[in-house]
């Protein structure tokens, strides 16, 4: 995680885009954090990993879910 001022966020977007692949952005204002900026590919996989695990397996397969909604149309 890098941590920068705004300003210098400001002043180096470009090359604080392309760091956005690698690691996460703390923007600071006045020596306080003020904005988070995460790749949306890391984001999303983290978002999936949180609820990993969170809906239990009672067993319901692809092929339930797919004739059930075939069986309401």
């Amino acid at each position: 995680m890098l941590q920068i001022t705004a300003t210098e966020f400001k002043s180096n977007f470009g090359k604080y885009l392309a760091l956005l692949s690698k690691e996460t952005i703390i923007i600071t204002k006045n020596k306080k954090p003020v904005a988070k900026i995460t790749s949306a590919i890391d984001d999303k996989v983290s978002m999936v990993q949180s609820i990993f695990g969170a809906v239990p397996d009672n067993g319901y397969t692809l092929e339930d879910t797919r004739r059930d909604r075939l069986s309401r149309q």
